[in-house]
């Protein structure tokens, strides 16, 4: 789909760390501000058990799971938005992803400076949103004028729609209300998808906590960032890129051990990916057969004849027709034949709704 996480936060809050565990790459990872420069791209597999479970019922001879992308970040600093630090190339990246990772410092340790002087997520929090506010704001100014001058003398209909889009979103911003909380119109979003808006991408604050207080629930600086993500209605999820980082390395037995011992059922990684799946209206549907199991990525509320064309051009033209198998009712059944045989197999026309899960053979004629 060729869709993107962006992991931002200020400097020396562990993106580096957090994006080496996922990527299992080694990138720098130091004690200094902007240490990454350049963004970093890895993929990411979308843990997902009824792959798994597809896999042991047709023990394919390959095996591809879902994936989509992690961009770390450089970190930002106050006054970006008017060139600091990094500043416009800092922005410049974000604006290429479609959603974003915020990580927050919430540990402690006196051998890693805080760009800052000291921990306060709350601080680092509004630190980031206000300089992407300010960006949004400076966007909207070098554009509104020209706009009301083009609906004012032409009487152009869609240049009124964004005239009037990008007053409603300059009010708002001027009120510190992020664009991805405003209750823009269908229309209105499409007038303004151009802009490519910072405050418009959806968000998940990942708190970084030490490795001593992973599981902690009494963590005062997690309970600030929860209490600020909840007026955005925002997730947030708790994790230490440095147990990441060691679980990462591990063998999946090791791994279920060590997480074990930590009293995790699940790694943080999991979660994140699985909640950036879930953030990016992200949903899956399966092939399957002797040759290939293999799960593949549509956005939501995508049709039959649409997802045809993700696995190749040639079926959304000459689509024909969906066969359809639930997940839960192979599972339930046992194999394809008991599903055809309860009635439960199904044909879909080209537009047919995806189902997240559905197990599908295109048919198509080109």
């Amino acid at each position: 789909m060729g869709l993107t996480a962006g992991i931002v936060g200020l400097p020396n809050v562990g993106k580096s760390t957090l994006f080496n565990a996922i990527t299992k790459q080694s990138i720098l990872a130091a004690n200094y501000p902007f240490a990454t420069i350049e963004p970093n791209v890895g993929i990411v597999f979308v843990p997902d058990e009824r792959l798994d479970r597809l896999k042991e019922m047709y023990q394919p001879e390959r095996f591809i799971p879902t994936s989509f992308e992690f961009t770390d970040i450089a970190g930002l600093v106050k006054g970006a938005s008017q060139g600091e630090g990094l500043g416009n190339k800092f922005l410049s990246h974000i604006r290429e992803v479609d959603a974003i990772v915020q990580v927050v410092r919430c540990f402690e340790d006196s051998n890693i400076i805080h760009v800052e002087g000291k921990i306060d997520p709350v601080r680092d929090m509004e630190i980031i949103n206000l300089e992407l506010t300010i960006a949004d704001l400076e966007t909207i100014g070098n554009r509104i004028e020209k706009m009301q001058k083009k609906a004012q003398s032409n009487k152009d209909k869609d240049a009124l729609l964004e005239m009037n889009a990008l007053k409603k979103a300059k009010e708002n911003l001027e009120r510190n209300i992020p664009l991805r909380l405003v209750n823009f119109t269908e229309e209105e979003k499409n007038s303004l998808k151009a802009y490519q808006f910072l405050t418009i991408k959806p968000v998940i604050y990942l708190a970084n906590v030490s490795e001593e207080e992973i599981g902690n629930e009494k963590n005062s600086y997690v309970e600030q960032v929860e209490e600020y993500a909840k007026r955005e209605n925002a997730i947030v999820i708790p994790i230490s890129a440095k147990i990441e980082c060691e679980l990462s390395e591990l063998q999946d037995e090791d791994k279920k051990e060590m997480l074990e011992a930590l009293g995790m059922q699940e790694s943080g990684l999991d979660k994140l990916i699985k909640a950036t799946y879930d953030l990016l209206g992200l949903e899956t549907f399966f092939t399957v057969g002797k040759d290939e199991v293999r799960a593949w990525t549509y956005k939501k509320g995508m049709n039959a004849k649409k997802c045809a064309g993700i696995i190749h051009s040639d079926f959304e033209k000459g689509f024909i027709k969906a066969e359809i198998i639930s997940y839960q009712d192979l599972i339930e059944c046992g194999n394809e034949t008991k599903v055809k045989e309860q009635g439960k197999f199904r044909l879909e026309g080209k537009d047919y709704i995806m189902q997240d899960g559905d197990i599908c053979h295109f048919r198509f004629n080109v």
